[in-house]
């Protein structure tokens, strides 16, 4: 959709806008379109608790029901409720691998859709497009995809064996955006736009009242050139709307060490920097070591790929092997046997500490000891983890400077260091970073160590300028598809509520009425993104 279109956008208080088009924005404008879950006539749900609420009022859809209500005594793998209860309904004891029919059938409803507009960057699908894209999925193919469209089935479509239950990151981008197709949502979906300010805007003396306003910029192609290309530019564009949705994801910004010499060359913050290694024929059995510095998949994944050259590789993460809270110590290792390897190799193949040696303390400060790396006794030559060590320096001559926790430094001669700790959103539109929205209000948002706070219910953001302001997905801490649609239901019911609340009630010079025969004209007149379905 083009947003250069004055006439249609002129004055217009939209309901919603959504910032970030990947599996979160896709799941709550699926919503948001007039798709509506109730309980199937005669469905059930295992959970006896869960199935006696739901028949109370089965003539109500989810979205008109009591959340909270239905959330109670529910557990899961998931500290936010709603996303608790839609994972068991959409994917009943999926956890102990069982395969029960969800009780909800999904019912499209006109009179139910919320105008709102979708922005993002790329194509729809978000960061699934700039992951590697033969690595195996983390998660279960089911659990990967959204309702209305079964990921298995749309897989045996493109003749493709579903192996091991798991998909690739290429296969599931291509899902994404194939499903908005599907499902008729592309019309709401205005594809490489960049936000730059979200800002609360007071009522006006007109009597509009307060909203929020959206600006950024939009890449258009422009004239076509003598040899067939085009000249892209980037036009303003600015949207007022009631709600709008924080749904970037986290994956923007690759996390930094902090430590001396991380910008030099040979260090890299991303696997794809890997990958182009590789593919200059640049690694390879003779290449010095590579050093990989992180205990996460992404650095497991590094591990994999230099291992399969037979590289030599260091691997340096401040856990313990053991730590309950590492993630290979939560994967069943029957569904994810590469990376179970992984753990074997970062259990098995430990420096062993040695004594200092006299010539190599030269390089550090006069108060610390080194020692050279002395590998445990195991078949994964070529391999050698740091457990409990942290990076206390990277030198111009490759050398890189590895710390215990008892203070035994190490130095290690490496041809490349990987440095995968994760990454941090971008949310550069918002004051200060977004920082103020935090639980921790003076810290960089995270999906892990400081999420943005939201009501558990609403995925309201509890510290915004104003109301109308949610966020979801990896930027409150829901790392995994299966759980961000929570979200998704949490934020629809919400907005759906507050409409139902001033139905027949005019907001500013609109009512919802005059909004929704308006979108439904630039729907009918609009251009839209480029789909590859």
């Amino acid at each position: 959709m083009d947003l250069h279109d004055k006439e249609i956008l002129s004055g217009e208080i939209l309901p919603v806008v959504i910032i970030g088009n990947g599996p979160s924005g896709i799941c709550l404008s699926y919503l948001l379109s007039g798709y509506t879950p109730y309980l199937s006539p005669g469905a059930s749900h295992p959970n006896p608790l869960l199935n006696s609420k739901l028949r109370e009022q089965p003539h109500l859809s989810l979205l008109e029901q009591d959340l909270e209500y239905l959330c109670e005594g529910l557990e899961g793998r998931s500290s936010n409720p709603v996303a608790v209860l839609f994972d068991s309904l959409l994917l009943p004891d999926s956890d102990f691998g069982l395969d029960h029919t969800s009780p909800l059938e999904w019912r499209y409803e006109a009179e139910r859709a919320i105008p709102h507009l979708v922005l993002g960057k790329g194509p729809p699908g978000g960061a699934w497009h700039a992951m590697e894209g033969s690595m195996l999925t983390l998660s279960l193919a089911n659990w990967m995809e959204l309702p209305g469209l079964k990921l298995k089935d749309w897989m045996r479509e493109k003749r493709r064996n579903v192996r091991n239950d798991r998909a690739t990151p290429a296969e599931i981008a291509s899902y994404y955006q194939h499903y908005v197709s599907q499902m008729s949502l592309e019309q709401s979906f205005a594809c490489g736009t960049t936000v730059t300010s979200v800002t609360r805007q007071p009522a006006s003396p007109d009597g509009s009242p307060p909203c929020w306003r959206v600006t950024g910029l939009q890449r258009r192609e422009g004239e076509e050139l003598a040899d067939g290309s085009s000249v892209s530019e980037e036009v303003p564009f600015s949207l007022l709307a009631h709600n709008v949705v924080l749904a970037t994801g986290t994956h923007d910004i690759p996390a930094r060490l902090g430590v001396e010499g991380e910008s030099l060359p040979f260090v890299c913050h991303s696997f794809w920097e890997l990958e182009a290694a590789i593919s200059r024929g640049e690694l390879d059995q003779s290449s010095d070591p590579v050093l990989v510095v992180g205990a996460g998949l992404t650095a497991a994944d590094a591990v994999l790929a230099a291992h399969h050259l037979n590289t030599p590789v260091y691997h340096a993460f401040r856990r313990s092997v053991t730590d309950p809270g590492l993630i290979f110590n939560q994967l069943p290792k029957l569904l994810y046997p590469e990376y179970h390897k992984v753990h074997q190799m970062m259990t098995q193949q430990q420096q062993r500490p040695s004594a200092p040696a006299p010539d190599q303390a030269q390089n550090l400060n006069d108060n610390s000891t080194s020692s050279s790396p002395s590998p445990s006794p195991s078949s994964y030559t070529g391999y050698l983890s740091f457990p409990r060590h942290r990076v206390v320096a990277f030198r111009p001559d490759k050398k890189c400077i590895l710390e215990s926790e008892s203070g035994q430094r190490t130095v290690v001669q490496v041809s490349k260091a990987l440095v995968l700790i994760g990454a941090h959103p971008n949310l550069s539109f918002l004051e200060d970073n977004g920082r103020p929205l935090g639980i921790y209000q003076n810290e960089t948002i995270t999906c892990r160590r400081n999420p943005i706070e939201v009501d558990p219910f609403t995925n309201g953001v509890v510290a915004a300028d104003g109301p109308g302001m949610y966020a979801m997905g990896p930027l409150v801490g829901e790392n995994f598809v299966r759980f961000l649609k929570g979200g998704a239901l949490a934020i629809a019911s919400n907005i759906a509520k507050k409409q139902r609340e001033e139905s027949g009630r005019e907001e500013g010079d609109f009512t919802i009425d005059r909004v929704m025969e308006r979108w439904a004209d630039r729907q009918a007149r609009a251009g839209v993104c480029v789909l590859d379905s």
